[in-house]
């Protein structure tokens, strides 16, 4: 998919979570993958009773990853413990063919490998199984807002795995051209996004609107050609702009 499938893409899907919180709009579609045919179905339920569209369900990682990309969900609702590919394979091979797509796991270990590496695969939220249906509802639309949702205690660890990235030394790249200039909000907005702001909490903090927020964090992966809030968040911790 080109990059500019890729935004047409991406508006589409933020009209639709835009439209969730508001009336009258397109529900979010979801997917619901898990092993546990009745874990999945409630899962399913529960969102569709609170107005999510579930799109699809899988019991297993190579069905995950061809029926999500038949449906092209807004959020993947994914556990990690699957037959026939890990949960982390099928999240790093959907979000790397569209950047576009949230995945939220759900799963009932909170080891801190699992989640670095479930974060590291391009999952924009982690949540427990232990979580209430309502903690779930609202995980799955501050996911496909594009906020990070974890269960308490795991937004600390993964903001220092952030840290711990990035001072890792970046490998070479040959003639690399200049970096793109940023707008001094989007530079502002940035900043936040490193300091593990949600989108809500940066909208309040610079009183501007949710979607105002998310339109800056999009220009801002466009210029800097980055795919995700992963990458975003180690590209300012690189450049000191968590400390400023």
């Amino acid at each position: 998919m080109s990059g500019a499938d890729h935004g047409r893409e991406h508006a589409d899907r933020q009209e639709r979570v835009d439209g969730q919180e508001g009336a009258g709009g397109q529900a979010i579609r979801v997917m619901v993958v898990d092993d546990h045919p009745m874990w999945r179905d409630a899962v399913a339920r529960d969102l569709a009773a609170a107005g999510c569209d579930v799109v699809a369900t899988a019991g297993d990682g190579p069905q995950a990853v061809r029926r999500a990309q038949a449906v092209r969900p807004d959020v993947l609702v994914l556990d990690l413990n699957l037959p026939g590919m890990p949960g982390v394979q099928v999240c790093k091979e959907l979000v790397g063919a569209d950047p576009a797509l949230r995945v939220l796991v759900l799963s009932a270990s909170g080891e801190h490998a699992d989640v670095l590496e479930a974060v590291k695969s391009g999952a924009t939220g982690y949540l427990l199984k232990s979580a209430g249906a309502e903690e779930l509802i609202d995980a799955v639309r501050r996911t496909a807002a594009g906020d990070p949702v974890f269960t308490p205690g795991l937004a600390g660890l993964v903001l220092g795995e952030y840290r711990r990235l990035a001072t890792d030394p970046a490998p070479a790249a040959p003639d690399e051209p200049k970096a793109p200039q940023l707008t001094d909000r989007e530079t502002e907005v940035l900043r936040l996004v490193a300091k593990g702001l949600s989108y809500k909490q940066i909208a309040e903090r610079l009183v501007i609107s949710h979607r105002t927020v998310q339109n800056h964090v999009q220009n801002t992966l466009g210029k800097l050609q980055l795919h995700n809030r992963v990458e975003l968040v180690r590209y300012a911790i690189e450049r000191g702009l968590d400390d400023a």
